[in-house]
């Protein structure tokens, strides 16, 4: 697929929210266990089961989401050895968690630097646009909200599911179906893969609407991804959810006038 570097659409005002996201969620994943792995090496045991063990606690997991309540048993962040060898030591939770504030937190873990950057790569390109049309609150407020109904939607689509969702992909693909929405006809300089990563102005429509697909056909089942267990359908729940709220905020064409109506006739 392309890569968005930068849109031909300049914004009115500083985009104080999505520096502030962006931002945050690049200090909130040093934090994390994730920030200590590469993935060049691949993941220990004693690596896996600690990210395991954080995720569990502060991640949204689809089976608590849907029953709102937290899973019985969870990964302790130890290892241990079990009938079947090493594994994860797991017991009940040592801690109180509230699924729906787990939603909120999700948004702001990620699962390498390769998600952290992809993701903060789309916001930074296209979330200015959607922060001038629906002022800073709005925009957050909306941000927030696409979030939700890409981890809710996808939980209720996989009430059985005990692995982790993370990542702010839910509510960045509310912006870009947003932006889809209010700026169909804006180009966006783009690296399209052939040979090499070259440069080209493409427009939104065709940028977007084929990243929207590509989700969808991951999601159905339609074609196969190698990037692993991504929560592809959150992605379309959440564009969806993006697309629907701005389509009211779309600016109707004003009319074209007959000349003798224009300023400067008679």
């Amino acid at each position: 697929m392309v890569i968005p570097v930068h849109d031909v659409n300049p914004a009115r005002r500083t985009p104080w929210v999505t520096y502030l996201l962006i931002a945050a969620n690049l200090i909130v994943f040093l934090f994390t266990p994730a920030a200590q792995s590469t993935g060049v090496e691949g993941v220990s045991l004693t690596e896996f089961c600690a990210q395991e063990a954080f995720y569990d606690q502060y991640a949204a997991i689809p089976r608590e989401l849907v029953h709102n309540e937290p899973l019985p048993v969870v990964p302790t962040g130890e290892v241990g050895r079990g009938r079947s060898g090493l594994g994860c030591v797991v017991a009940e939770p040592s801690y109180e968690k509230t699924p729906a504030l787990s939603v909120l937190f999700s948004m702001f873990l990620h699962g390498g630097w390769l998600h952290l950057l992809a993701n903060m790569l789309f916001l930074w390109v296209f979330g200015n646009n959607i922060e001038d049309r629906f002022g800073h609150l709005g925009y957050a407020l909306f941000y927030v909200f696409c979030g939700y109904v890409a981890a809710y939607g996808f939980a209720f689509a996989n009430a059985d599911s005990s692995v982790a969702l993370i990542g702010a992909s839910g509510a960045v693909a509310g912006v870009l179906g947003a932006y889809l929405a209010l700026y169909p006809r804006v180009r966006v300089w783009s690296l399209v893969p052939i040979l090499f990563f070259i440069p080209l102005r493409l427009p939104v429509w065709f940028v977007l609407g084929l990243w929207f697909v590509i989700q969808w056909a991951y999601s159905t089942g339609f074609a196969v991804s190698e990037a692993g267990s991504v929560a592809y359908l959150a992605h379309v729940f959440g564009f969806i959810a993006g697309l629907l709220i701005a389509l009211p905020f779309r600016r109707r064409a004003r009319p074209r006038l007959p000349d003798p109506y224009r300023r400067g006739y008679g």
